[in-house]
């Protein structure tokens, strides 16, 4: 069974933050400024971009997104999951309705021209913003499950977590000075809120929470600004029904935080929408 979900506005918007550090790639045609340094961070802590932090975050968003800590599985996941987001596919729940699906096709077929997804194209251009099938049915997720077999095809779903997603999160929380934690906490509201312009939308979370504390980065504790984020956050997910189930803030990311967990360490236990996770 596959999780309650989220998702974000049109993923455009995210290019042009001024917030958030996004790297230059022949894709990204707006990027942010350049990120502080990560000396911000202690010189003892591992960020989230280590190779065994980010498996850690990976699985962690998959128990979320898919009720599975099995994120490499999840390349050829595609279904309409009716939170008026279109199609919601792929390891990080690229949806028709926002944008970000018509971004990674369009990659994909920059890198493989001719691939079985290229002719959606016009079709992703036409029902992106709406919640609407149209010229992609019947046999769009057969061929994204097709798709799935080809390693260029998982290459593209990387590269665009990262473009879009992980990098921008985890230049913020070096930028803000918290560690792997703090990093991940950024990473998963970016996968659920996007970073447009509405009141939902991480830069906006982010700002919520300037409201009531300090990251350390500008001389506040790591925890409170962690607790003040985290608030703002469920504030936004409270706001959108699809999104109103808190339990993985409440019973994951606030559970690793009042432990003390800053560094994400291993071992990992948590639940999210009432099934129990363990990484050891």
């Amino acid at each position: 069974m596959f999780a309650p979900h989220r998702k974000r506005i049109a993923i455009s918007a995210l290019l042009g933050s001024a917030l958030l550090a996004v790297p230059v790639t022949a894709h990204a045609t707006s990027p942010g400024p350049a990120a502080a340094p990560a000396a911000v961070v202690s010189a003892k802590a591992v960020g989230l971009d280590d190779p065994v932090k980010k498996d850690i975050a990976m699985q962690i968003v998959s128990s979320a997104e898919n009720s599975s800590l099995d994120w490499k599985a999840q390349y050829k996941y595609i279904e309409d999951i009716d939170d008026g987001r279109g199609y919601t596919a792929g390891i990080i729940g690229f949806c028709s309705g926002t944008g970000d699906m018509l971004d990674l096709v369009e990659y994909y077929t920059d890198v493989k021209p001719g691939n079985v997804l290229a002719k959606y194209l016009p079709a992703l251009r036409k029902v992106d913003g709406t919640d609407s099938h149209k010229g992609l049915d019947p046999n769009f997720t057969k061929d994204w499950a097709k798709a799935a077999q080809d390693s260029e095809f998982k290459k593209a779903q990387d590269h665009e977590r990262d473009r879009v997603y992980f990098n921008p999160a985890v230049g913020q929380g070096k930028a803000d000075g918290v560690g792997a934690l703090g990093q991940f906490m950024y990473y998963d509201a970016i996968v659920m809120h996007g970073d447009g312009g509405d009141s939902t939308s991480f830069r906006n979370i982010r700002k919520r929470a300037l409201s009531k504390a300090k990251p350390p980065a500008q001389g506040g504790n790591e925890t409170t600004w962690l607790n003040a984020f985290l608030d703002a956050r469920v504030w936004a997910m409270k706001q959108e029904e699809a999104h109103s189930d808190t339990s993985r803030v409440d019973t994951a990311q606030r559970v690793f935080l009042k432990k003390g967990n800053l560094n994400l360490n291993t071992p990992l236990d948590w639940k999210v929408y009432g099934d129990s996770f363990h990484i050891g």
